[in-house]
């Protein structure tokens, strides 16, 4: 008697693979929106094309050009982030901030290529024929386009899927005073099921075919990170946690109501897609705008290990980086090539007598690690993030301090939080906190801060 094999599971569609990779159809409802826009104000001004000064052609581009501005604030703001259709929060300030932004950006964009032709004289006018009175006017009308998108996108979503199908988890007294709150509240939502087991709750979410999990007991968090959450995240399921007034004093922000109840979202990743695509971005420029340095550093210091250290000018070493997968970062050689002869990974302290005397400068300043600007081009490493550590260090600090994996979310950094404030010998779990704090508070400027900090660092040659 054979036994078959399950059917195997059908491709996903296009629009799902698209989503996955953070692409919206409400996109093409904000693009068409702000072109649509761009053109109306022409209209309202001077009717119908042709239009004084410029070409149509000249204007379509600008319109364009405008256009993708706003969507890449409107992608790198987070507005095309997964919003949980429980308490989401208000669209329209956040999208009238972003077209603010994304029309100064077109103003300034509009001068300096502007003032670039002129300089080569292969221009009169602007470069961007774009009204500044229109400008304005998009700016303005913009943020409501996006709102209105919004709202239209929920209720066809709605109508097509229904009300939010909801699970209250958590202990029984929570659960009776959210089933009150729901009951008194006329709420869009449906509770489809009710669990006091936390560790059965994503195959009753399963059952019930459920799209939200409000957890409604504080203490079920620590079962159910990370391992929970990123399963029902991998499918979809939003899960929000209710807070109450000491977990707001704590510094709880974007708080979200539910049936009269405070809630915030729970993600298994402390960084949104657009926020890791934006990282890229940056890491990209920076080493890009800064080639010329950093090669000719990079050059100057291999010469001088040839001299000093000998070869092989490189040591490689397996490290763990994003996702807990392994790769081999490769940096200057500091140390006898004998070094971990018997011993075995360790880490190293100061004084530590491995290291070549005339190499201790290069550890000092942090000069070894120049080689892992390549790592950064292939997007093994970035230039702000936890240091990438050994597997074999990582396994037990998995073991002995709570969240460490955390660290793992974003690629390790050539230079982080931990690095500025502390040196070789912290304690790794006091790095971890630095490094979990340059997580939650992750910002374009952030990284720029960190740099700063990390060159006085480099010319105090502190370790």
């Amino acid at each position: 008697m054979t036994s078959e094999s399950p059917p195997p599971e059908p491709a996903p569609l296009l629009l799902t693979r698209l989503n996955r990779r953070g692409f919206r159809l409400v996109m093409l409802l904000d693009g068409v929106g702000v072109f649509g826009l761009s053109v109306l104000t022409m209209v309202w001004r001077y009717g119908t094309p042709p239009w004084p000064t410029y070409p149509l052609a000249a204007y379509a581009v600008s319109f364009a050009v405008a256009t993708l501005v706003f969507l890449s604030a409107f992608y790198f703001g987070g507005l095309y982030e997964r919003e949980p259709r429980l308490g989401g929060a208000a669209v329209l300030p956040r999208a009238a901030r972003l077209s603010l932004a994304a029309g100064g950006f077109v103003a300034l964009l509009n001068l300096a290529l502007s003032g670039v032709l002129r300089q080569r004289g292969s221009l009169i006018g602007r470069a961007l024929p774009f009204p500044i009175p229109n400008l304005v006017a998009v700016i303005v009308l913009a943020g409501i386009v996006v709102a209105v998108n919004r709202a239209v996108v929920h209720a066809l979503r709605t109508r097509r899927e229904g009300p939010p199908r909801v699970v209250l988890a958590g202990e029984w007294d929570d659960i009776e005073l959210a089933r009150e709150h729901v009951a008194a509240n006329s709420t869009d939502l449906v509770v489809v099921a009710e669990v006091d087991d936390p560790h059965s709750v994503v195959e009753l979410v399963e059952r019930s075919e459920a799209t939200d999990v409000l957890l409604l007991t504080a203490a079920w968090l620590d079962l159910w990170y990370p391992r929970t959450i990123g399963r029902l995240d991998r499918a979809d399921v939003t899960v929000l946690l209710r807070v109450g007034g000491r977990e707001t004093l704590f510094g709880l922000d974007r708080l979200r109501e539910v049936a009269g109840l405070p809630f915030v979202l729970l993600l298994p990743q402390t960084l949104a897609v657009s926020q890791r695509h934006f990282k890229r971005i940056l890491d990209l420029v920076l080493v890009v705008a800064t080639a010329p340095v950093w090669l000719l550093l990079v050059a100057g210091v291999a010469l001088h290990q040839l001299v000093v250290a000998g070869r092989p000018l490189l040591y490689s070493q397996t490290r763990v980086g994003a996702g807990g997968e392994t790769f081999e970062m490769v940096k200057f050689r500091t140390m006898r090539v004998d070094a971990e002869a018997g011993g075995g990974p360790q880490l190293s302290g100061s004084g530590d007598p491995r290291v070549i005397p005339a190499c201790r400068w290069l550890r000092a300043t942090r000069a070894d690690e120049l080689p892992q600007i390549f790592h950064i081009l292939t997007g093994r490493m970035s230039v702000v993030g936890p240091r990438p550590e050994r597997p074999e260090l990582t396994a037990g600090f998995e073991k002995e301090i709570a969240g460490y994996t955390r660290r793992h979310e974003v690629p390790p950094g050539l230079t982080g939080l931990a690095q500025i404030h502390g040196r070789y010998h912290t304690d790794a779990e006091y790095k971890l906190g630095y490094d979990l704090q340059y997580l939650v508070n992750w910002s374009p400027i952030l990284d720029l801060e960190i740099i700063a900090r990390t060159i006085w660092v480099v010319l105090a040659r502190r370790v």
